[in-house]
């Protein structure tokens, strides 16, 4: 099948019968994991046992490398490796398709609990670039981990099943809003007005006479501490989270979009991982890295401005005979890359936003970006045409319908992928994702068909590229 690239194929009708059949299953798992897998963890556990039932097997299960073999790599429950083995040797480079698990939210400080006004609330730092204002006057779900210092491990999941309770950021009355609605959109709510309402129920023993403190806070803590055995201290070594408790959604009377949070990335990193799954004896060896830490610059020792993958590399050397530098640095230059990361897709209640030209359409395919950054190509990867070329061939030779998109006008704003972190390697890469809309917002929405595409040029690229 021919694809010119620049959207006049719509997805839906370029599938075939049996692909369009298809389109609807996938899709269906794809909303069970966007409401299974809300955080890293979540997602990266979700991936593990996923992948332990198709055959794979851990890393340190491993011996030596063969052909063939199916390898999972857990990186500290945050980030994850998968990869098959291929028949040539890993010296002459692999075929990589990078994700991220991680995606905007709102965190909780280490001392969150706090009370004013008749209420305890939470103190949270928000993660990534979200609009400050989409968040008060919605229900959330608390997500993560708290470790005591006994090294216990409590997983923390409140919001989510029907009978739990929820949490909330209050908004402020619109009679009164007078000088909040004359103010910037960006600075109409601020950081530090992020706080959410965890409780108003007093401690019995104080709650009788007029005048007596109401100890409102501590009655959340005795809740926090009888119920999930955390104490106030703990939150110290936690990671908590705060998301939507809203579920995945069809949109449309033709249920042909996806609506939910947490869709960058999640939705490339479940096509891609969806594309591995059914990858079978390819010639080089394929990897996905699900990475994290993308929405704040793929810093930590999670994300990909680390030694991660060199690490992945040299450990995987270090089965088959020896790793040293050289051929650690060999394998990763002669690598080729897919940074599977989404596009903005152009809103039709914000075209001013858009270049028309230059920019993906929901429902077009999966969405090729030569460059991110912002303005003036700043901290972008801007792949060579040459490598473009070679991926649209792919893309065409295997019936996957793509298109271009660029990140809205030139001095809009933009935003940057892992692509430029890949490409310190020497490997060509590309970015290539899911074009949404209201990217980074509560509730991110996607074409079925877009999804699709991602899941069959992943697959094609890491089965055939060469």
């Amino acid at each position: 099948m021919s694809n010119t690239g620049k959207r006049e194929k719509n997805a839906w009708l370029g599938l075939s019968e049996p692909e369009r059949n298809g389109v609807f299953p996938l899709c269906k798992e794809y909303l069970e994991f966007l409401n299974t897998a809300k955080t890293e963890r979540e997602t990266v556990a979700y991936l593990r046992r996923e992948a332990l039932k198709n055959g794979f097997v851990l890393f340190q299960e491993v011996d030596s490398l063969a052909p063939g073999q199916k390898i999972f790599m857990d990186y500290k429950g945050k980030a994850a490796i998968a990869l098959v083995v291929g028949e040539q040797p890993l010296d002459e480079g692999f075929n990589l398709v990078a994700s991220h698990v991680d995606t905007p939210r709102i965190d909780l400080k280490g001392a969150p609990l706090y009370e004013n006004a008749g209420m305890a609330l939470f103190k949270t730092h928000y993660y990534g670039g979200i609009k400050k204002y989409q968040w008060p006057g919605m229900p959330l779900a608390m997500h993560g981990v708290v470790v005591k210092k006994n090294g216990q491990i409590i997983e923390v999941n409140i919001g989510e099943a029907e009978d739990d309770p929820v949490f909330t950021i209050t908004d402020l009355l619109v009679h009164l809003a007078k000088d909040q609605m004359e103010k910037k959109m960006s600075e109409g709510i601020t950081g530090e007005d992020l706080n959410i309402l965890v409780g108003s129920l007093p401690l019995e023993e104080v709650a009788g006479d007029e005048g007596q403190a109401v100890k409102i806070k501590e009655a959340i803590s005795k809740i926090l501490c009888q119920r999930y055995d955390i104490e106030d201290d703990d939150f110290t070594s936690a990671e908590i989270q705060m998301v939507p408790a809203i579920k995945a959604r069809e949109i449309g009377f033709d249920r042909s979009l996806i609506g939910g949070y947490g869709q960058d990335d999640r939705v490339c990193v479940f096509t891609s991982f969806k594309a591995l799954l059914e990858v079978s004896a390819p010639q080089r060896t394929a990897l996905c890295v699900f990475a994290d830490k993308e929405e704040i610059g793929s810093v930590g020792n999670t994300g990909l401005r680390s030694f991660l993958l060199e690490n992945v590399i040299a450990d995987l050397f270090n089965k088959s005979g020896g790793a040293d530098y050289y051929r650690v640095m060999k394998a990763l230059r002669c690598s080729c890359a897919l940074s599977a990361d989404v596009n903005g897709a152009l809103d039709p209640n914000y075209e001013q936003a858009f270049d028309k030209l230059n920019s993906a359409l929901v429902g077009r395919g999966v969405c090729l970006t030569k460059y991110t950054g912002s303005r003036g190509k700043s901290e972008s990867n801007d792949a060579h045409p040459e490598y473009l070329a070679r991926v649209r061939c792919l893309f065409d030779d295997n019936g996957v319908i793509w298109q271009i998109g660029e990140l809205g006008k030139v001095d809009q704003g933009g935003g940057g992928t892992v692509a430029h972190f890949l490409s310190r390697f020497g490997m060509d890469v590309v970015d290539c994702g899911v074009a949404l809309l209201g990217m980074h917002s509560p509730f991110e929405v996607a074409s079925k068909a877009d999804v699709y595409s991602a899941y069959k040029a992943y697959r094609a690229f890491m089965q055939e590229f060469k």
